[in-house]
């Protein structure tokens, strides 16, 4: 079995620099409402002993995402790019990119595809100035990651922004119409508005989801398995969103949430390796 997660934060750099790490404690009562732990790695900070956890639970990568900073911190984009050549292999990385200054925006996001990393992170709604994913000003940013085929990882769900409404579909589903052929990734998979992300998926066929934690012990999660045994079984990527999960208990118990055993490899592989390019 091949798995990419789509959403690991490996104990290094500045990633432990941020709440999730520096505060730890936080991180295990997320764990346990979901009825997991936190893993040994993260606890210890280990990367070395992330590996062989990831190897015990048949992760062959994971794409790390960046961070620009506001409420939960800042992992940099240059520290992603040392973190893939240290682990070989075994990360990809989506640059964090800071919406708020647009020419300076889209200046790291040619930089950062030329230091090899594979995609776009944008969570508008924890800038230091909030915006909504539709807000016009990070419109130029869309325009030019359509025009180049870079994806966009958009922090859409869970604690999106200052209110529940930065995770409202109505926001993603506007962008996907206006950048029909720019790749959109819902990370956090729009919960809880699970219903209604999956209607925009319907309609809109350049939307892939991300639900990773919310897939365990969360109200909707049933939602999310039909929806993959029926028609989004190539728009959707397995993630852990570790280290608030541990990658073993994630697996073991994505496995047993039903989905029919064709459509496994594609949502734990195959739809993630044709975003990143990985036969290219």
């Amino acid at each position: 079995m091949r798995i990419i997660d789509f959403r690991l934060r490996p104990p290094f750099g500045s990633y432990l620099n941020t709440i999730m790490y520096a505060n730890i404690e936080r991180t295990a009562v997320s764990a346990k409402k979901k009825g997991m732990d936190v893993a040994r790695s993260a606890r210890e900070r280990s990367i070395d002993l992330l590996i062989q956890e990831m190897d015990q639970a048949q992760v062959t990568l994971g794409v790390a995402p960046g961070r620009t900073g506001g409420v939960f911190g800042t992992m940099s984009n240059d520290d992603l790019t040392q973190l893939i050549k240290n682990y070989p292999g075994r990360f990809a990385g989506f640059a964090g990119i800071d919406p708020v200054n647009r020419k300076r925006a889209i200046q790291e996001i040619d930089r950062a595809m030329q230091i090899g990393l594979k995609g776009v992170v944008l969570e508008p709604g924890l800038s230091h100035a909030p915006m909504h994913i539709d807000d016009a000003r990070v419109y130029p940013l869309y325009a030019h990651c359509e025009d180049r085929g870079i994806p966009v990882l958009l922090m859409a769900g869970g604690n999106a922004g200052p209110d529940c409404s930065y995770s409202s579909p109505e926001h993603i589903d506007r962008v996907a119409r206006d950048f029909p052929d720019l790749v959109l990734i819902s990370g956090h998979g729009n919960w809880p508005w699970v219903g209604e992300i999956i209607h925009v998926c319907y309609r809109r066929p350049n939307v892939h989801l991300s639900p990773d934690t919310y897939m365990f012990g969360m109200p909707g999660a049933r939602d999310y398995v039909d929806a993959v045994n029926g028609f989004l079984s190539n728009r959707f990527l397995f993630g852990t969103a570790y280290p608030f999960v541990s990658l073993k208990s994630a697996v073991d118990r994505f496995l047993q949430l039903g989905i029919k055993e064709e459509f496994l490899d594609d949502v734990l592989y195959a739809n993630a390796a044709r975003i990143l390019r990985l036969n290219a």
